[in-house]
């Protein structure tokens, strides 16, 4: 009797096994994801910052310049009179010993000469006054005359000095790095104690030096924070998406 044939049917490949929960995985993209949102969200605290910046430059280039000494008072009892613009006379400013601070404008590297003027003030009795820039093409510099009483009148914007960082080198007695009223005013020994705004100039300190430019504000001030921010957070999203889909397919084996 012939034996009766029956179809072979070979088993198919097995289905893989989930996985577990990829908990390394979980750790660095939460590490990830904090960074992009921190990012983000500097970001956001610098547009806040630049708009500020860029409306008290607005408010101080429209602004009638008042006389120095009754806002330095006010300065005194707590007011904000930052980006205020003010007028002064400086006895002996064009010839006043300065020191150099690292300044970059338009591309060019140079320094911005810093003087003390002495004021007349409940408050205070100098003011530091950033008297401009110099590029590195010019080497020449006026020169320091403390027996030059000339007055110099100076028409300008009260700004703060700038907060440094680990990547700030230290000052050198020839270069800073910093507008510091405080450690400058000590190193001009300018009449203490000093106004902790500097007073930069955007009148010329010296007529007959044109290489000296009168620069209180950058010429171009860039404000692409919002940009910077969605992009940080855009990509935030996209690895939290990358990370979803990876432990989906893990899961699911």
């Amino acid at each position: 009797m012939a034996s009766s044939w029956e179809p072979q049917v070979e088993a198919g490949p097995s289905k893989p096994e989930p996985k577990g929960f990829p908990v390394g995985l979980t750790i660095a993209t939460m590490i990830a994801f904090a960074i992009l949102i921190g990012l983000g969200v500097w970001q956001l605290q610098r547009l806040k910052w630049k708009e500020a910046l860029l409306a008290g430059i607005a408010r101080a280039e429209a602004a009638q310049p008042k006389p120095l000494e009754p806002v330095l008072d006010a300065l005194a009892f707590g007011h904000d009179e930052e980006f205020v613009r003010v007028k002064v006379t400086c006895p002996g400013l064009a010839r006043a010993p300065a020191l150099e601070l690292y300044s970059l404008r338009e591309g060019q590297i140079g320094a911005r000469l810093i003087s003390a003027c002495p004021v007349v003030s409940g408050a205070y009795r100098s003011i530091l006054v950033d008297r401009g820039f110099i590029p590195d093409t010019v080497t020449a510099r006026p020169l320091p005359d403390t027996t030059n009483l000339d007055p110099i009148e100076v028409t300008g914007v009260l700004r703060p000095g700038e907060r440094g960082n680990f990547t700030t080198p230290p000052a050198t007695p020839s270069k800073w790095y910093l507008h510091d009223a405080r450690k400058m005013a000590a190193a001009l020994h300018a009449d203490q104690p000093v106004a902790p705004l500097f007073l930069m100039a955007e009148t010329s300190t010296n007529p007959d030096f044109k290489g000296l430019i009168p620069a209180p504000f950058p010429v171009d001030i860039p404000n692409r924070h919002l940009e910077y921010a969605l992009t940080w957070f855009g990509l935030a999203g996209a690895l939290a998406g990358v990370y979803g889909a990876a432990v989906f397919k893990r899961m699911r084996g």
